[in-house]
Protein backbone atom coordinates (compact mmCIF):
# COMPACT_ATOMS: atom_id res chain seq x y z
CA UNK A 1 0.00 0.00 0.00
CA UNK A 2 1.87 3.37 -0.97
CA UNK A 3 1.71 6.24 1.23
CA UNK A 4 -1.52 8.12 2.44
CA UNK A 5 -2.54 11.22 0.55
CA UNK A 6 -4.48 14.29 1.03
CA UNK A 7 -7.42 14.20 -0.32
CA UNK A 8 -10.05 17.02 -0.72
CA UNK A 9 -14.07 17.37 -1.39
CA UNK A 10 -15.70 20.19 -2.95
CA UNK A 11 -18.59 20.11 -0.91
CA UNK A 12 -21.69 23.06 -0.58
CA UNK A 13 -25.58 22.16 0.77
CA UNK A 14 -27.33 20.05 -1.11
CA UNK A 15 -24.61 17.30 -1.93
CA UNK A 16 -25.55 14.29 -3.20
CA UNK A 17 -25.36 11.93 -0.22
CA UNK A 18 -24.32 8.72 -1.20
CA UNK A 19 -21.83 10.46 -3.82
CA UNK A 20 -20.17 12.18 -1.18
CA UNK A 21 -20.76 9.84 1.76
CA UNK A 22 -19.51 6.62 -0.73
CA UNK A 23 -15.82 8.23 -1.75
CA UNK A 24 -15.13 9.60 1.61
CA UNK A 25 -15.21 6.59 3.33
CA UNK A 26 -13.88 4.50 0.85
CA UNK A 27 -10.85 7.59 1.10
CA UNK A 28 -10.82 7.35 4.68
CA UNK A 29 -10.44 3.43 4.73
CA UNK A 30 -7.69 3.28 2.11
CA UNK A 31 -5.24 5.19 4.98
CA UNK A 32 -6.25 8.76 2.91
CA UNK A 33 -6.59 12.31 4.86
CA UNK A 34 -9.91 13.86 3.56
CA UNK A 35 -10.82 17.33 3.83
CA UNK A 36 -13.91 19.04 3.39
CA UNK A 37 -13.81 22.64 1.35
CA UNK A 38 -16.45 24.44 1.58
CA UNK A 39 -17.15 28.16 0.91
CA UNK A 40 -16.54 28.90 4.73
CA UNK A 41 -14.65 26.54 7.03
CA UNK A 42 -16.67 25.40 10.10
CA UNK A 43 -19.55 25.30 7.90
CA UNK A 44 -22.34 22.37 8.43
CA UNK A 45 -23.05 21.20 5.15
CA UNK A 46 -26.33 18.98 4.57
CA UNK A 47 -27.08 15.93 2.18
CA UNK A 48 -30.38 16.97 -0.51
CA UNK A 49 -31.83 13.66 1.57
CA UNK A 50 -31.12 15.88 5.10
CA UNK A 51 -29.71 12.25 6.74
CA UNK A 52 -26.49 13.03 6.26
CA UNK A 53 -24.14 16.33 7.54
CA UNK A 54 -20.29 16.80 7.34
CA UNK A 55 -18.77 19.84 8.70
CA UNK A 56 -16.30 21.37 5.90
CA UNK A 57 -12.61 21.87 7.13
CA UNK A 58 -11.22 24.88 5.00
CA UNK A 59 -13.01 27.39 3.70
CA UNK A 60 -11.99 27.92 -0.35
CA UNK A 61 -10.04 31.08 0.20
CA UNK A 62 -7.55 29.14 2.48
CA UNK A 63 -7.21 26.14 0.45
CA UNK A 64 -4.22 25.61 -2.12
CA UNK A 65 -4.53 22.76 -4.45
CA UNK A 66 -1.41 21.90 -4.69
CA UNK A 67 -1.50 20.51 -0.56
CA UNK A 68 -3.85 17.96 -2.72
CA UNK A 69 -3.64 14.33 -4.14
CA UNK A 70 -7.06 14.48 -5.54
CA UNK A 71 -9.89 16.37 -5.83
CA UNK A 72 -13.32 15.06 -5.51
CA UNK A 73 -16.84 16.79 -6.17
CA UNK A 74 -19.88 14.79 -5.37
CA UNK A 75 -22.93 15.79 -7.16
CA UNK A 76 -26.51 16.60 -6.56
CA UNK A 77 -27.40 20.84 -6.16
CA UNK A 78 -23.46 21.09 -4.25
CA UNK A 79 -21.60 21.77 -7.92
CA UNK A 80 -24.20 24.90 -8.78
CA UNK A 81 -23.43 26.53 -5.22
CA UNK A 82 -19.88 26.75 -5.76
CA UNK A 83 -19.52 26.73 -9.53
CA UNK A 84 -19.58 30.23 -9.47
CA UNK A 85 -16.91 31.29 -7.24
CA UNK A 86 -13.63 32.59 -8.44
CA UNK A 87 -11.59 30.44 -5.60
CA UNK A 88 -13.46 27.24 -6.46
CA UNK A 89 -12.91 27.83 -10.34
CA UNK A 90 -9.03 28.71 -9.53
CA UNK A 91 -8.54 25.99 -7.34
CA UNK A 92 -9.71 23.56 -10.10
CA UNK A 93 -7.60 25.31 -12.78
CA UNK A 94 -4.44 25.03 -10.43
CA UNK A 95 -4.80 21.37 -9.63
CA UNK A 96 -5.64 20.51 -13.42
CA UNK A 97 -2.46 22.64 -14.85
CA UNK A 98 -0.43 20.27 -12.35
CA UNK A 99 -2.08 17.13 -13.41
CA UNK A 100 -3.98 16.59 -9.86
CA UNK A 101 -6.45 14.08 -10.17
CA UNK A 102 -9.99 15.20 -10.32
CA UNK A 103 -13.19 13.16 -9.83
CA UNK A 104 -16.17 14.84 -10.54
CA UNK A 105 -19.47 12.41 -10.56
CA UNK A 106 -22.75 13.37 -11.57
CA UNK A 107 -23.63 17.24 -11.49
CA UNK A 108 -19.69 17.39 -10.44
CA UNK A 109 -18.36 18.61 -14.12
CA UNK A 110 -20.29 21.54 -13.76
CA UNK A 111 -17.29 23.33 -11.80
CA UNK A 112 -14.95 22.19 -14.37
CA UNK A 113 -17.16 23.87 -16.98
CA UNK A 114 -17.28 26.65 -14.96
CA UNK A 115 -13.39 26.73 -14.70
CA UNK A 116 -13.07 26.76 -18.05
CA UNK A 117 -11.57 23.07 -18.59
CA UNK A 118 -13.80 21.34 -21.04
CA UNK A 119 -12.55 22.25 -23.93
CA UNK A 120 -11.35 18.75 -25.54
CA UNK A 121 -11.98 16.95 -23.16
CA UNK A 122 -13.74 13.76 -22.81
CA UNK A 123 -16.41 12.90 -19.52
CA UNK A 124 -19.23 11.96 -18.64
CA UNK A 125 -21.79 13.34 -15.77
CA UNK A 126 -25.41 13.09 -14.75
CA UNK A 127 -26.75 12.94 -18.47
CA UNK A 128 -29.55 15.87 -17.73
CA UNK A 129 -26.60 18.13 -18.07
CA UNK A 130 -24.62 16.07 -21.51
CA UNK A 131 -25.90 19.42 -23.55
CA UNK A 132 -23.80 21.91 -21.17
CA UNK A 133 -20.69 20.17 -21.31
CA UNK A 134 -21.09 19.73 -24.88
CA UNK A 135 -21.47 23.41 -25.03
CA UNK A 136 -18.29 23.99 -22.87
CA UNK A 137 -16.26 22.35 -25.94
CA UNK A 138 -16.31 19.04 -23.87
CA UNK A 139 -17.04 15.16 -25.10
CA UNK A 140 -19.61 14.18 -23.82
CA UNK A 141 -19.91 9.61 -23.53
CA UNK A 142 -22.97 7.94 -21.19
CA UNK A 143 -20.40 5.38 -19.50
CA UNK A 144 -20.56 4.66 -15.93
CA UNK A 145 -17.15 5.72 -15.62
CA UNK A 146 -14.69 7.96 -17.92
CA UNK A 147 -11.10 8.37 -17.32
CA UNK A 148 -9.25 10.99 -19.46
CA UNK A 149 -5.67 11.85 -18.27
CA UNK A 150 -6.23 13.26 -14.58
CA UNK A 151 -9.61 13.31 -14.86
CA UNK A 152 -12.13 10.30 -13.44
CA UNK A 153 -16.04 11.06 -14.27
CA UNK A 154 -19.08 9.50 -13.21
CA UNK A 155 -23.46 9.60 -14.41
CA UNK A 156 -25.10 8.60 -10.77
CA UNK A 157 -25.13 6.94 -7.68
CA UNK A 158 -25.34 3.61 -9.38
CA UNK A 159 -21.81 4.57 -11.10
CA UNK A 160 -20.11 4.52 -7.84
CA UNK A 161 -18.20 1.51 -7.38
CA UNK A 162 -17.08 1.99 -10.58
CA UNK A 163 -15.97 5.80 -9.63
CA UNK A 164 -14.60 5.27 -6.10
CA UNK A 165 -12.12 2.46 -7.80
CA UNK A 166 -11.03 4.43 -10.92
CA UNK A 167 -10.25 6.96 -8.09
CA UNK A 168 -8.59 4.94 -5.45
CA UNK A 169 -6.46 3.79 -8.76
CA UNK A 170 -5.25 6.88 -9.97
CA UNK A 171 -4.39 8.03 -5.84
CA UNK A 172 -1.88 4.26 -6.46
CA UNK A 173 -4.18 2.32 -3.71
CA UNK A 174 -6.73 -0.27 -4.72
CA UNK A 175 -8.36 -2.24 -2.19
CA UNK A 176 -10.82 -3.11 -4.74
Amino acid sequence: MSQAKKVAFLLANDFEDSEMKNPYDEMVKNGHEAVIISLKSNEELKGKQGTIAYTSHLGIAEAKADDYAAIIIPGGKSPSHLMNNADVQAFVKEADQAGTTIAAICHGPQILEAAGLLKGRTLTSYPGISSEIKAAGGNFVDKEVVVDRNWVTSRTPEDEPAFIRETIGKLGVNAW
